[in-house]
């Protein structure tokens, strides 16, 4: 006899012009591992629909894609109000990487957390500056809004909306099935640092260049003022302007990004690599490391690291 506890699951897939197609196709076999599972138990299934254009049907959840084109839905109209009319029917709106940009054009992100691709971050902002942006998560559940960042985050989408209808022993199944990791991912894990250096401010670019030659130099407010030839509060000013952080804060940006470098690359013990991007504490590099990465030193070279660590040396 069929196990009623779990209902049938309608889910749109929405093939917008751009979308990726194998976010599309990859969700849609995910939710088919995730079905089979679930009628080998005498549940129900994941129904499937890939949409170009509105249905009148009603759905549990519509999912958003990402772009691989630059599509960000303007101009859509009709696709955006058939969501918020989905919406408004009691479905979750949900969106992999670029797809957050329809739920923003459909006025849902007003005061709402999300996350997007972290590479996107600058122009999700300035489209929809009242939405909380939360780039440095993989997956945000709002309840009726999940949004989730980067472009192989359908996994982790697929995989929450499959928790969410079947239960943690259907993700579970279904995560061992595909081979995947079913949780403990976040985007700052991934994401660089890339600072802006296209401002046209040729004395705070000065110091810009500055800083990646020294990172190990503890260089003050004043010292930084001096390369670039101004006062210290004029120096302040458009550094901020220019790069969108305080000095501070960009330094140590750049003094991560640059640990993360050579922890891939190299074999070098963590303190010497935190030695060699200014920090003479371990202890303090550590902290600001998994503070910026959400990763220990030791964890993120076992994760990301490219050069095979010899016999009897260790990463932490």
């Amino acid at each position: 006899m069929r196990n009623t506890t779990i209902q049938d699951f309608k889910v749109a897939l929405v093939n917008y012009p751009g979308a990726q197609l194998a976010a599309i196709e990859g969700l849609a076999d995910l939710f088919l591992v995730a079905s089979r599972k679930s009628m080998s138990e005498g549940g129900g299934q994941v129904i499937i629909q890939r949409i170009s254009a509105p249905l009148e049907a009603a759905f549990d959840a519509v999912i958003f894609p990402p772009s691989l084109d630059g599509a960000r839905g303007t101009g859509e109209d009709k696709l955006i109000a058939w969501a918020v009319g989905q919406h408004q029917r009691g479905a979750r709106l949900c969106s992999v990487c670029a797809g957050a940009f329809w739920l923003g054009h459909a006025g849902l992100l007003t005061g709402r957390p999300v996350t997007t691709h972290w590479a996107l971050e600058d122009e999700f902002r300035a489209a929809f500056p009242a939405a909380r942006l939360c780039p440095e998560h993989i997956l945000i559940d709002d309840n009726d809004i999940v949004t989730a960042g980067g472009l192989m985050a359908w996994v982790d989408l697929g995989l929450f909306l499959v928790g969410l209808w079947g239960g943690q022993a259907l993700v579970s199944a279904t995560a061992r099935h595909l081979l995947v990791d079913p949780s403990g991912r976040e985007q700052r894990n991934y994401r660089s640092f890339r600072p802006n250096r296209a401002h046209g401010d040729a004395a705070i670019l000065n110091v810009q260049h500055w800083l990646e030659a020294h990172p190990d130099g503890a260089a003050s407010v004043e010292q930084l003022a001096a390369v670039a030839g101004l006062s210290g509060r004029t120096f302040l000013r458009r550094f901020q302007a220019a790069t969108g952080l305080p000095p501070s804060t960009y330094a140590q940006q750049l003094r991560v990004e640059k640990a993360r470098g050579l922890l891939e690359r190299t074999r070098n013990p963590v303190a010497q690599i935190a030695w060699a991007v200014g920090y003479a504490d371990p202890s303090a590099f550590a902290r600001v490391f998994k503070g910026v990465t959400g990763l220990s030193a030791g964890e993120y070279r076992r994760r990301f690291g490219t050069v095979r660590m010899g016999r009897g040396l260790h990463s932490t």
